[in-house]
């Protein structure tokens, strides 16, 4: 449903007309498993998102506050969660490159892409390795004021249960 947005943009009908249909046709179509299709890219793209800030923060927490640049405060926490959503962002933005083509390139018999990899390869062969970080700017808007509020969030929760930070 999601790939189909861009078939509503064109003016063209898409597969599904809501949740309950896509489930019906899909698994008539592809059996249970069919439900699961994608989960391999969106699982990878997950783990890259949470390594890169679930890493980072707490290093560039702990470098801010080694390096006296703040105490262990709301400045700090704003830092190292801008580090972490930046981290996260790069770390991520090639995934939902490869992930968002292979989902856009739809069921047709003549796919550009055969799998991630090859998607992969493609890409960069042809538009160069900077194509990975296309959306770049747009993922980190997206991604930087949830970093924000998540650790913010984290770290007055922590103060307010007594958890030291080192």
């Amino acid at each position: 449903m999601q790939a189909d947005s861009r078939l509503l943009a064109q003016g063209i009908q898409p597969r599904y007309t809501g949740i309950l249909d896509a489930f019906t046709k899909i698994t008539r179509a592809e059996g249970l498993l069919g439900l699961w299709k994608g989960v391999g890219p969106n699982a990878q793209r997950a783990f890259l998102v949470n390594m890169g800030e679930l890493t980072c923060y707490d290093q560039a927490k702990h470098f801010i506050i080694r390096k006296q640049i703040s105490d262990d405060n709301l400045y700090a926490h704003t830092l190292a969660s801008v580090a972490s959503g930046l981290c996260a962002t790069t770390l991520s933005c090639p995934a939902d490159v490869i992930k968002t083509r292979m989902m856009n390139q739809g069921l047709e018999a003549k796919a550009l892409y055969r799998n991630s990899y090859d998607c992969l390869v493609k890409t960069v062969k042809h538009e160069g390795l900077t194509a990975l970080w296309k959306g770049f700017l747009p993922t980190w808007a997206r991604l930087g004021p949830w970093q924000f509020v998540f650790w913010v969030s984290y770290e007055k929760l922590r103060q307010a249960s007594g958890i030291s930070s080192f």
